[in-house]
């Protein structure tokens, strides 16, 4: 099985450049104001164009209204919305688009309650809980992932070259994404780190 690669909070033409010759599946863009990762749709179209056939874009918003989303969509090539904030699933299937929702993982969240929450989603993806929305590169204890939830797992939180390999071959999930784990700061990102993250999860793979 091939795990998708996505990296996230992408807000430089070289970083693009960097992620897909690196060989990753997904780009995501944030459209949450507060994110040090923020950019608008304008910026994130015309990030998109550096981008080569088949790599997607996913637009990640946390309680965002409506119309920012409608706005987004019509101004960025946005193949996949990402929701983090407190909407539910009537919300995030109204745009028409196929969507993946965010849960902020913890001790007594039911995954198997919060999944069936959202029988519209595309996937499912498992963050760490911190304060506020957003990664906050933290990883989140994996043995809370049940072996029941038979949803499409998108793992996230505090991934890492050193932890991503495990990552993928205990919990396989159908893909992984990654911001902070390969930043030199917030919202630079760090060629070697990407590189090196990119070919952690396809070793995994093999």
């Amino acid at each position: 099985m091939h795990t998708r690669i996505k990296i996230c909070g992408l807000t430089r033409s070289e970083d693009v450049e960097v992620v897909a010759d690196a060989g990753a599946d997904a780009v995501g863009f944030v459209f949450y104001p507060p994110s040090p990762r923020y950019v608008t749709p304008a910026r994130a179209a015309e990030l998109a164009r550096s981008l080569p056939p088949f790599v997607s874009v996913v637009g990640l918003f946390v309680n965002a209204d409506a119309d920012t989303v409608r706005q987004a969509l019509a101004s960025a090539p946005i193949h996949l919305l990402q929701f983090h904030g407190d909407e539910d699933d009537a919300y995030c299937r109204q745009f028409g688009r196929p969507f993946i929702k965010a849960a902020r993982v913890r001790p007594g969240l039911d995954l198997l309650q919060y999944a069936a929450a959202f029988p519209s989603a595309q996937a499912l993806l498992l963050d760490a809980f911190v304060d506020g929305y957003g990664g906050g590169g933290a990883v989140f204890d994996w043995s809370l992932v049940p072996a029941a939830l038979s949803r499409t797992l998108v793992l996230s939180g505090g991934l890492d070259v050193d932890n991503v390999g495990e990552a993928i071959r205990r919990l396989q999930p159908a893909a992984v994404d990654v911001s902070s784990g390969v930043e030199a700061a917030k919202g630079i990102k760090d060629a070697a780190k990407v590189r090196a993250f990119v070919a952690a999860a396809r070793a995994a793979d093999l």
